[in-house]
This record gives C-alpha cells, structure tokens and sequence, in this order.
C-alpha cells in the first residue's frame, strides 16, 4: 500500500495528487476510511508513474547547470552561450554573449539580466501593438520574476510578464500577451473572454498547447 497523507474536505469526490515526492488523498468529510484505501489501491500504477517521472524531473533540475557553451532558449531559439570581454551581457542574430571567467551560478544571472532586458524591451513593443489592434489601453508594463504565472492584469490595468516567457516563440508570446489584454475586458475566463482571445489568435489553443509544453521543459531546468 502506498503511503499518502490524508485530507478531509468539503468534497463530494475523491481526488489523488502528487506533490514533491508525496501523495496527498482529498476525501469527502464521512468517506470511511477502506473506501479511500480501495481507491488509492486502484489508483498505484498511475501513483508509482507519476512518483517516477517528478523523481526524473527533480534529478534533471538539480544536474541542470549552465556553462560557456551551454544553449538556452530566446524567443523559441537556441542560442550558445559564449564568453566577452566587456561586463554587459548581449544578443545578436547568433549567440548569448557573457562576459568571461564566470562560475555556473553567475552565467545563470548573467542570462536572466538578459532576458530581463530582453523582455522588457520585447513586451512593452508587443503589448503596445496588441493593445492598438484590440482597443485596449493597458496602464503599464512591468516584468517580474514569477514562477507560478506567465503574466497577469489586475483590476487596474497594469500588465506585468515573466522574463521567463521570452524563452518561448514569438507565437507563444504573443498569446500570453493577448491573454492579458483580454482581462482588460473581460476580468475573468467566461466564454466572452475566450470569445475575445479567439477574435485575436483563432489558433489560441494550439499556442495554448505549445505553452504548455515550454512550462514542462523550464520545470525541469533550475533558474531559481
């Protein structure tokens, strides 16, 4: 029997989730509790699979190191790492370049400053052009460092990206960026909103899709 931590709740169903390593069970208030031992009994093969694959995940994440020479993804392409002389890290049509004599830890900073400039300088353009051709007028643009989201539009306007999604393709980007233009309309997911995202990006599920496919690759690589 797999071992798994155990939560009550206002829930009619059962529900498995694997998390860093544990299994948690959601239950119904009055379930008993071999009701819930035959569920997860059931349930093994799909818990070992999954216990399996973030124990991968997690082997990957800690090997993950980069180097001189070493690729990373800007805007869906990969690009070498490579050394300079002068402090500030810059992008051609070829190459990331670093300056030189760094240890891991920094070449990883080094390219988030890049990013970071990157994508304030990308966003703020796509954001712009997106926002003429919907009829929206965000009140700013920001990045952030955020992990759990690619973007976000509060109540008030303001639009703040990850630097993270400037390693996905501009077709990617762009559907974030419409994404979040669209709240400026529609504060919620309602058929209206996606109605709205659709009348943008008609392929937005299969940008959706693509999206989803980045966030698996960034979970397995530390830029932590």
């Amino acid at each position: 029997m797999i071992d798994y931590i155990l939560k009550r709740c206002r829930r009619k169903t059962l529900a498995i989730y694997v998390r860093n390593g544990q299994v948690e069970v959601r239950a119904p208030m009055g379930l008993p509790k071999a009701e819930i031992d035959k569920f997860v009994a059931v349930k093994q093969n799909w818990i070992t699979e999954k216990l399996a694959t973030e124990q991968e995940r997690f082997e990957r994440k800690k090997a993950f190191s980069l180097n001189y020479g070493s690729e990373i993804l800007v805007r869906g392409v990969p690009y070498p790492i490579v050394p300079i002389t002068h402090a500030r890290p810059e992008l051609d049509g070829k190459c990331v370049y670093i300056p030189a004599n760094l240890d891991p830890a920094q070449i990883k900073n080094a390219c988030i400053t890049a990013y970071r400039h990157i994508a304030q300088s990308l966003l703020t353009a796509r954001t712009a052009e997106y926002a003429k051709l919907m009829s929206v007028e965000p009140a700013s643009v920001s990045i952030s460092s955020a992990k759990g989201r690619w973007g976000s539009c509060c109540a008030c306007k303001k639009i703040t990206f990850s630097w993270r999604l400037i390693m996905g393709s501009d077709d990617v980007i762009d559907y974030v960026v419409v994404h979040e233009l669209a709240h400026i309309l529609q504060m919620n997911h309602s058929k209206e909103y996606w109605a709205i995202v659709e009348s943008v990006l008609p392929d937005y599920k299969q940008r959706r899709a693509r999206l989803a496919e980045l966030q698996r690759r960034i979970a397995a690589e530390d830029w932590d």
